[in-house]
């Protein structure tokens, strides 16, 4: 079997809800050698395909939570294997949280860990955040980065607050939406200097970011 097929396989075993067949798929594809950041793609794919069948109706709420601690289940089986892998210096500050009215917390934890295996500080606040919160961490911590975490389409007003609240109270740094329905023209809604749909994605975006501001002498 090679990569293709056995990427794609693991895809459909969490879109399909099949916990020891992912798992076991994960397992192979570590034992041979394949890159960890991209068995994390491929998962969220597969989470990417259960929120579409669960807006289709084809899966109902206790789908979403099988799907998460499956999620849960390869990502205890990953991080070992990550930390080793990206482990290096000191890379800047982040922010991070899910917006309020949002409890989504599946996307932004796998954030936070691939952040820390890359050796940011991340200041992660949780789920259900007021702009009132991110505000004032912000004016405390001074990060390099604010990421705000949504996954639900009422989330959008809630991000749009949040920024607002920050550029008003003198925060210029960049700011960072991720979440699986984001687009363009949402980030552009709600004032974001960037967008994504992914972790791997969104830690890279963070890594060329931070390194930016550090050659600009922002510390």
């Amino acid at each position: 079997m090679n990569n293709t097929d056995t990427s794609m396989t693991l895809i459909d075993a969490i879109a399909d809800l099949q916990e020891e067949t992912a798992l076991a798929l994960v397992r192979q594809r570590l034992d041979a050698g394949d890159d960890s950041l991209l068995i994390i793609e491929d998962c969220q794919e597969g989470m990417r395909q259960v929120g579409e069948r669960y807006e289709r109706h084809e899966y109902y709420l206790a789908g979403l939570i099988m799907a998460g601690e499956i999620f849960s289940q390869v990502m205890e089986l990953l991080q070992p294997i990550v930390e080793t892998q990206v482990s290096g210096e000191a890379s800047g500050r982040i922010l991070l949280g899910t917006v309020e009215g949002d409890i989504h917390d599946l996307g932004k934890n796998i954030v936070n860990m691939l952040l820390s295996c890359h050796n940011f500080v991340v200041h992660d606040l949780g789920v259900d955040v007021a702009p009132t919160t991110f505000a004032k961490k912000a004016a405390q911590v001074q990060p390099h980065i604010v990421g705000l975490s949504g996954l639900l389409t009422s989330s959008y007003d809630a991000m749009h607050a949040t920024i607002s609240l920050l550029r008003d109270r003198g925060f210029q740094r960049p700011i960072i939406i991720g979440g699986g329905q984001l687009s363009e023209e949402v980030s552009q809604y709600v004032g974001a200097d960037h967008w994504t749909t992914d972790a791997v994605t969104g830690v890279e975006l963070c890594r060329t970011l931070v390194s930016e501001q550090v050659r600009k002498g922002q510390e």
